[in-house]
Formats: C-alpha cells, sequence, structure tokens
C-alpha cells in the first residue's frame, strides 16, 4: 500500500509560531498589544496578529528547550537536518489526541499487538551511479509494539489493526529518504523507485500468495495509478483517497504564470518560486486537527519547487488523459467540498475507468484530508468503508482481478 508523504504545512501563521520563532507566548502577546495601541497600525495586521496568538494557545503544544528550537529551525533541505528533527521531537508527537493516534482491538484474536518496521535501502541514481538511502515501514500484527507515531503510521496502524500487512516508503527527498526536500527530478523516476521496492516485498514467500492492493492518498494516488499504468496486471485493487488525478483549478496559477514557471524550470528547476495557498486550511475541515498538522516537524512548508510543480502538473495532465486505461478494481473516495484536489476528476475516473468492479463514494462537506482532518465520526465512516471494501475484495482469491 502506499501513500503521499506531502504533508499540509500548518496555519498560515506558520512563520509566527513558537516553535519556529524564539520568542513566548507571552511576548508575542505583548508585541501584540503594542501593536495595536498604534492608531498607524493598519486594520488588517491587527486581525492577522490576534490569529496568531490564537493559534498558538488553542494548539498547546508543549515548551521546547532552546536546542530543540534550534533542531527544529534548522534547514529541512538535506535529510540529516529532517532525521535530526524526527529524532529529537518523537516523544512529543507520540502525545498527540488525534483519533488516528488511539490504540484500536484487532480482528485477529491471537494476535494482539502492532508491530512496526522502519528500515533504509538504497537505489542507485542513474545518472551518476550513486547509492541513494530511501526510507521504508511496515506495519502488521505481531507479539511487539515500537515505532514513531505520525498521520500516516496512525492510518497504517488502523489498516493493520484489522489484518492486512501494509508497506509504505518516502518518496526521494520526501520524509526521511535521501533527496533535496521535496525536489521531484521526474515523477516516472519516483514511481519507478516504488515498484522496485513493492516488487520486492511481493517476492517475500510470507506474502507471495495474498493479494495486493494499492493504495494512495492525495498525491499517492497519482502514484498508485501510474504504477498500475505501468503495471496493468500486478495488483489486485486499488484504494484511492481524494487521488491526485487533477489538480484543482484555483490551485493551479494562471496559464500565463504556468507558462512562465515551465519555462523557468529548465533554468532553475530546485528553486522556490511556485505560488501556493495555505494547504492546512484547505485540506483540514476541523480546526484543532488543522492546528495539529505543526507537530509534523519535517513537513515541507515553503513554496513548491519548480521543477516539481511541473512533474505534478504533467502527471496529473497524463493521468486524465489516460482515465480509460485504469483497469484494475477501484474504490474512490472523496470529500464534496475538497478544494485541493478535484472531486470531479474521481467522479471522470469513475465513469470513465474500464473495470466493472468500481466504486465511488463522495462525503457531503468533507475536505481534502479525510482520514486525518475530518470530525472522528467521519473519519469513522471513511476507515469502516475502507476495510469493508477491502475485507470484500480479499476474499476474491481465486477469481480475476476485474
Amino acid at each position: 500500500m502506499i501513500k503521499s508523504t506531502v504533508h499540509p504545512r500548518p496555519p498560515e501563521l506558520y512563520r509566527c509560531h513558537p516553535l519556529n520563532e524564539s520568542v513566548s507566548y507571552d511576548s508575542v502577546s505583548g508585541y501584540i498589544d503594542q501593536v495595536e495601541s498604534k492608531a498607524s497600525v493598519q486594520q488588517s495586521k491587527r486581525n492577522n496578529r490576534r490569529k496568531v496568538i490564537r493559534v498558538a494557545r488553542s494548539m498547546g503544544l508543549p515548551d521546547v528547550d532552546r536546542e530543540l528550537k534550534k533542531i527544529l529551525n534548522a534547514n529541512m533541505d538535506q535529510v540529516s537536518a529532517r532525521r535530526r528533527a524526527r529524532e529529537a521531537f518523537k516523544d512529543i508527537q507520540l502525545g498527540i489526541d488525534h483519533i488516528l493516534f488511539k490504540k484500536s482491538s484487532a480482528k485477529v484474536g491471537f494476535l494482539k499487538h502492532l508491530r512496526q518496521k522502519q528500515h533504509y535501502f538504497t537505489v542507485m541514481v542513474m545518472e551518476t551511479l550513486a547509492p541513494f538511502s530511501l526510507k521504508a515501514c511496515s506495519w502488521y500484527l505481531d507479539s511487539q509494539l515500537n515505532g514513531i507515531m505520525d498521520f500516516f503510521a496512525g492510518i497504517a496502524r488502523k489498516l493493520a489493526s484489522s489484518g492486512y500487512a501494509v508497506f509504505a516508503m518516502d518518496y526521494p527527498g520526501f520524509g526521511l529518504s535521501e533527496g533535496l526536500h521535496c525536489f521531484i527530478p521526474s515523477f516516472d523516476r519516483l514511481v519507478d523507485d516504488v515498484i522496485e521496492h513493492y516488487s520486492k516485498i511481493k517476492e517475500n514467500p510470507e506474502f507471495r500468495s495474498l493479494r495486493s492492493f494499492l493504495f494512495g492518498q492525495s498525491m499517492g494516488g497519482a502514484v498508485a495509478l501510474k504504477i498500475h499504468l505501468k503495471q496493468p496486471k500486478a495488483w489486485d485493487g486499488a484504494v484511492l483517497v481524494a487521488p491526485m488525478c487533477k489538480i484543482a483549478d484555483d490551485m493551479v496559477p494562471p496559464k500565463l504564470v504556468t507558462n512562465l514557471l515551465i519555462g523557468l524550470a529548465n533554468v532553475l528547476p530546485r528553486h522556490k518560486l511556485v505560488p501556493n495557498k495555505d494547504l492546512a486550511e484547505a485540506a483540514f475541515r476541523e480546526l484543532k486537527k488543522r492546528e495539529q498538522t505543526a507537530y509534523n516537524v519535517i513537513a515541507y512548508k515553503d513554496k513548491p519547487r519548480l521543477q516539481s510543480a511541473v512533474e505534478l502538473l504533467r502527471t496529473t495532465q497524463e493521468i486524465e488523459r489516460r482515465l480509460k486505461e485504469v483497469s484494475l478494481p477501484l474504490f474512490i473516495l472523496h470529500g464534496k467540498a475538497d478544494t485541493v484536489t478535484d472531486p470531479s476528476v474521481s467522479k471522470a475516473l469513475y465513469e470513465n475507468a474500464s473495470c466493472s468492479d468500481k466504486k465511488l463514494k463522495l462525503y457531503e462537506d468533507a475536505y481534502h484530508a479525510l482520514l486525518e482532518g475530518e470530525p472522528d465520526e467521519v473519519i469513522t465512516e471513511v476507515f469502516e468503508d475502507i476495510i469493508s471494501w477491502l475485507d470484500e475484495h480479499s476474499l476474491k482469491q481465486n477469481q480475476p482481478s476485474s
């Protein structure tokens, strides 16, 4: 199963958050009071500053010492800084009050605990023939429990507690894998790395006879569809949560700006010049959960890099052209109020996919982050729908995939 490790950034006033500036709540509050006492300050600035204080106080993030602040404020472009930040912050992350992190009972009675493993594997960069370290994780029912908690780990644990082995990897440049942070020189190459990793997993005698499904959310949905298009007969189905088949029109810059950015990408591919909106606000409907995105300390929080944005745009355009080639069993889930990825394209995928075994479910008023940012009852409903579909299709052991 796969999922994007691109996480939405914290609320739009991220740089004013205590974890990212060496100032306390009190000093920020005092500064706001001074500013608001000056008649020359514009009303909009006063409103923004009030919002900083409201967000900071409501988040309830624990105090951190100077050394931890220094680690969290470091430039995350290189993997060494991201790994150091994750390790330093892991104990705090484990205490997040979110439904994904609450223990659930396992379906399989004699397996009472969940094991999480993480390891690194090496691929070769074709241009330089240099080794490249990527991080991989697995979750399955066993006799031990350990591991770092984040949103996807929470999703994986929920699936694993229902009896499924879940495997994931951080894409090159994402999470704890090597590479320039959130830089995608080639989306096809990224997909090939994922295929190579999962092909090795499926060769394991322990899993070889089991049915296998792709799981993709957001950009991970695009990765899942690209894997299927490259391996039409390799998988028994796909669960796609708000898949990135097309970037919503209001998230894409105007055509003139887009063409300019594409041209600049040929010259400055790594530069962070692409305008973007606050994804946390657009993706997380519930305010408390939106604020908890700040706990993801290794999330990419800058403007998208030019080449990465171009690759995502090209990929979604390709997928949109090839919807009729999608032939594996599908379960597509999407929030009706999603403004990050377009639910109408999920409808188009459902209508155009050539498989007869397909299902689309749209959730009223739901935003993009169906499994992380909705009220608890919606998240529970989405998980129940996914597990029900997987259970049904796991029983089709001897039936053709499509």
